[in-house]
């Protein structure tokens, strides 16, 4: 165990066995994170809630009494900011608002959020949602990412498709004046995303949190103020 540039202890895994090079790696950074200790002494299932957190505390976008729809939530990170956030949580004293999640795999509960197991591609979603909700969302969310097959451009078009069709859900859920956050890559493929959401939202920006990994190409985009179906 040696010392990093900070001075902090850094846990060097060994390679054997059947570990490959790359598992060895991630979890030699997992062990590292300041973050992933950070979650798990605050009891938050994931460091993306470290994430959310920041952004949120920067630009504001949940508010006591909101409803909030998290995509692809699992394994719930996001849910538990956003539920202690809106005040969905049984006995927070301030406006209960109301956080409902969903992903294709099962994700345990967490209070103040109902979830569903669904896709939110299938026909009936927004549907099934904006009952859940009590109505249209005031933010949608989504750290989901596609799976990759290790073929840049093909991954960056897969990235930015799915985070398209997130969007394009965002519409048929939202309330007027809403946002939408999605995780996108950065890359030259999102030009027609970017012009999708400055058409259907009033302000777009990248941010890229200090939780984010300095070393990925991960950003997150904020788009707020949704025109409620009004293309100018």
């Amino acid at each position: 165990m040696a010392k990093d540039s900070t001075g902090r202890l850094h846990v060097q895994v060994k390679t054997g066995g059947k570990r490959k090079l790359s598992s060895k790696l991630w979890l030699e950074r997992q062990l590292n994170d300041p973050y992933v200790a950070k979650a798990k002494a605050r009891g938050f299932r994931s460091r993306a809630a470290f994430k959310l957190t920041e952004i949120d505390d920067k630009y504001r976008i949940l508010k006591p009494g909101m409803a909030v729809l998290d995509l692809g939530a699992a394994p719930g990170g996001w849910s538990q900011v956003a539920a202690k956030r809106v005040g969905s949580v049984d006995g927070q004293d301030k406006a209960k608002g109301k956080v409902v999640a969903i992903d294709l795999l099962e994700m345990p509960e967490i209070p103040g959020v109902d979830f569903m197991q669904l896709d939110f591609m299938a026909d009936d979603a927004p549907d099934k949602l904006t009952s859940m909700l009590g109505g249209r969302a005031d933010v949608v969310m989504s750290d989901m990412a596609a799976n990759t097959t290790g073929h840049r451009k093909t991954d960056q078009l897969r990235i930015v498709g799915l985070v398209e069709t997130a969007a394009a859900f965002a519409c048929d859920v939202l309330k007027p004046g809403g946002t939408f956050l999605a995780k996108v890559f950065q890359s030259g493929a999102d030009a027609e995303l970017l012009a999708q959401l400055k058409r259907d939202f009033a302000t777009v920006r990248h941010v890229k949190p200090a939780a984010s990994r300095q070393d990925s190409s991960e950003r997150y985009v904020l788009a707020m103020g949704f025109r409620g179906g009004v293309k100018e």
